[in-house]
């Protein structure tokens, strides 16, 4: 089963680190956090990535290349470059130039055919870490039956509402920020089917625009609940807050040590 990692964005945030590479890159604990992300899946035995690429995608490449070299990537896929080595770490890694433009439901569409013949895939975002049961995730997601399962957490109003069902199990609707209202959010960690395809629309979006608001609409979108440890890194403020996490050696998403 292959993790779908967004990693397009501009992270216009974190414009202190954005200016000289995309976010993903930015170092925690010496290490970039997509590196993290990928740790996380790899120790539930998630070890197949397709990341989609856009701002600065040329460092991610370049990131890759470099680590490949050190013989922790056992397959890597870039422009039609394949290398099969003896892997510390089995990643197999596959980058797709996405565009610089492109919103996340048209990242999403533009790697379709990397999933051929694949029936559920993860996706998640390449700016947060969390210390989410994977193997919890995907086991609720197949018990739902629904077409995405999203990890509900409650956080700040700037991130886009849920409201869920009576179960607690459902969501009922999906829309934007209400200052108004205390919000569960979606922490990033998803499990999909392939039927997503089917309301993604023309790409225009964002996912969690018209995509996700017809999927919960259709009551074809599951919440896993996570009471433990989320956190974005979308300023310079929470990528120290995390970085110090890393070096007090205290950090709750490396699970994998």
């Amino acid at each position: 089963m292959k993790a779908v990692i967004l990693a397009g964005g501009k992270g216009s945030r974190i414009s202190e680190e954005s200016r000289f590479k995309p976010k993903p890159l930015v170092e925690i604990g010496g290490r970039p956090i997509l590196w993290h992300i990928m740790k996380l899946y790899s120790h539930y035995g998630v070890n197949e990535f397709i990341i989609c690429c856009g701002y600065k995608g040329h460092l991610i490449k370049e990131y890759f290349v470099n680590y490949n070299n050190t013989g922790r990537v056992s397959y890597f896929d870039l422009e039609k470059m394949q290398t099969s080595i003896d892997a510390e770490e089995k990643f197999k890694v596959t980058l797709v130039d996405t565009g610089l433009e492109t919103l996340t439901a048209g990242r999403l569409q533009k790697i379709k055919p990397y999933l051929d013949g694949e029936e559920e895939f993860f996706l998640t975002y390449g700016d947060g870490v969390s210390d989410v049961d994977i193997s919890k995730l995907l086991e609720f997601h197949r018990k739902q039956g629904k077409c995405v399962t999203i990890t509900t957490y409650p956080k700040e109003e700037r991130f886009g509402c849920l409201k869920l069902k009576e179960n607690l199990s459902e969501v009922e609707s999906f829309h934007e920020k209400n200052k108004a209202e205390a919000a569960l959010i979606n922490a990033g960690f998803m499990v999909m089917n392939k039927e997503v395809f089917d309301y993604l629309g023309n790409g225009s979006e964002m996912l969690e625009d018209g995509p996700f608001e017809a999927l919960s609409g259709a009551g074809e979108m599951a919440a896993f609940t996570h009471n433990g440890f989320w956190s974005p890194m979308d300023t310079l403020k929470e990528q120290m807050y995390l970085d110090n996490m890393c070096r007090a050696n205290s950090a709750p998403w490396m699970v994998w040590k």
